[in-house]
């Protein structure tokens, strides 16, 4: 039996926004915004809701309600995304629908997920490596969270007709409507006459719980700024947030919906965490998080359903000029319904004089949902393409885990000289440390280690407790002598890769 409310806020339409640094130009307006509930239950268990957000559609596919354990339920609003479906034919990219729903809490919090149309053989709550098991009655499913992640609750494997639901931590001391220095946009519709939101240095821009910006946010030549809250950066015109030239930027919180190109584009920018990110996009070109010629970035807790590479990273392209190194991908979920998971090394600068180099990037403790692509060039969850006189070097892959996939390759690395992309090869990819790398799943195509020629190598990777449908691929045994250990993956490595290595974790501590 549910027990009373024992504590309950009421949030409401804040109306225009309140900007600390003047000029602006932003008009807000509250349509539609519903008061939003923070509900207590027993043993400190506590779940707080949000207003409707305007103007994005709903949709009617998922019925969700929350309660804090010991609490009464809360009815969540289910809204629209828009999700890529290339046609590997003609090349159209039709869009198909999908849902979210959001909401905040800390404890323990029970989740009833009822399936509009009716009942299923089948549920599954992804990432698999979470191990939640619902209880399924009729047509909706049941269970408990016992912490703040981003999970998508599938229906009989049915890929865009789910529901992502973004569990997230309650928010710990918001800054206040009227705070020095903090552009507040409360609950509501919040529009700009060009479409760009410009943020001063020393600046926290505020999307309180309920509010929906549609700017792209701009931190151009800037230092020590913030993009936090609950809100939803929506339907941006030309990509959703974009940092260059900055320095100590964080991202925390927000959620991305239909942006127009990528999510976030980051350029000779340093010193920059970007944590708690969700972002979908279904547009061309609808990278995830863009990194070029960077370091020093942190990108931690992130939930990227994308349109084309969820995590880029990059030296030369455009006006962006130089290295990126020191590159963080931790804790962190990855759906590429076009493109790679994780791609790296493409651009960069064709001139001998000035080449450029990506090293020191770790991704840690990622699970990655699916990659669909039909390019085989353009394939891999893992993929390091060196293009561009471009050298990656020093680059460790640690717990990932990767589910069955629609379309693609588990690992590509290339050096590559593709004339759609490349003005010249890159020079090499080396120190390649891949640990506790998992597959499950029957749709791999061949992983490819393709070097370039005896001047342009792959060198020195390891594989350190490679475990392909459980099975561990060590060069040690386990297999016919007359077969090479990666065909164990299976996997093409051709003359040009020097000193590839196939460990089980006991010989890479022995070492």
């Amino acid at each position: 039996m549910s027990m009373p409310v024992t504590r309950r806020t009421t949030l409401t339409a804040a109306g225009a926004a309140a900007v600390a640094a003047s000029g602006t130009g932003l008009v807000g307006a509250a349509r539609g915004a519903t008061s939003a509930a923070d509900v207590s239950g027993t043993d400190g268990n506590r779940v707080v809701t949000h207003p409707t957000l305007p103007s994005v559609p709903l949709n009617n596919s998922f019925t969700v309600k929350v309660r804090p354990a010991g609490g009464t339920w809360q009815t969540l609003d289910v809204y629209r995304v828009r999700l890529a479906h290339i046609n590997a034919v003609t090349g159209s990219n039709p869009f198909e629908n999908s849902s979210l729903a959001a909401f905040d809490f800390s404890g323990a919090v029970e989740v009833e997920v009822t399936y509009a149309m009716g009942g299923f053989e089948k549920v599954r709550i992804r990432p698999d490596s979470y191990a939640i098991t619902p209880e399924v009655l009729g047509s909706t499913a049941h269970f408990t969270l016992d912490r703040p992640r981003t999970i998508i609750v599938q229906v009989d494997d049915k890929i865009f007709d789910c529901l992502h639901l973004l569990a997230s931590p309650i928010e710990q001391d918001p800054p206040a409507e009227g705070d020095r220095k903090v552009m507040y946009f409360g609950p509501g519709l919040h529009t700009h006459a060009d479409r760009v939101l410009r943020v001063p240095s020393g600046t926290t821009v505020y999307l309180a719980p309920g509010a929906v910006l549609t700017s792209r946010v701009m931190f151009e030549g800037v230092e020590n700024c913030r993009l936090i809250g609950r809100g939803v950066l929506y339907n941006s015109a030309a990509g959703a947030i974009s940092i260059r030239n900055a320095e100590n930027v964080t991202i925390d919180g927000i959620t991305i919906l239909n942006p127009r190109y990528e999510n976030v584009r980051v350029g000779e920018s340093r010193n920059l965490t970007i944590k708690n990110l969700r972002a979908f996009s279904h547009q061309g070109w609808g990278d995830g998080i863009q990194l070029y010629c960077s370091e020093n970035v942190t990108i931690d807790g992130c939930f990227l359903r994308t349109s084309d590479d969820s995590i880029a990273l990059y030296t030369h392209r455009w006006e962006f000029y130089g290295d990126t190194r020191n590159i963080t991908v931790k804790n962190s979920t990855l759906w590429a319904d076009v493109a790679h998971p994780i791609n790296m090394g493409v651009h960069g600068n064709d001139d001998p004089a000035a080449s450029e180099v990506l090293e020191d990037l770790n991704f840690e403790n990622i699970d990655i949902c699916d990659h669909r692509e039909p390019q085989v060039i353009a394939q891999g969850c893992l993929a390091i393409n060196a293009g561009d006189g471009n050298l990656v070097r020093d680059v460790r892959f640690d717990n990932i885990r990767v589910e069955d996939f629609r379309w693609g390759q588990l690992v590509h690395m290339q050096v590559s000289f593709n004339p759609a992309w490349n003005q010249v090869a890159g020079r090499g990819i080396e120190n390649v440390y891949i640990k506790d790398l998992t597959y499950n799943g029957t749709h791999a195509e061949v992983s490819m280690l393709i070097g370039l020629d005896a001047d342009h190598v792959i060198k020195d990777v390891t594989f350190e407790n490679l475990r392909i449908n459980g099975r561990v691929i060590r060069d040690s045994g386990g297999k016919p002598a007359w077969y090479l250990t990666s065909d164990g993956v299976p996997m093409f490595v051709n003359d040009h890769v020097r000193n590839l290595r196939f460990l089980t974790t006991e010989e890479a501590a022995a070492q």
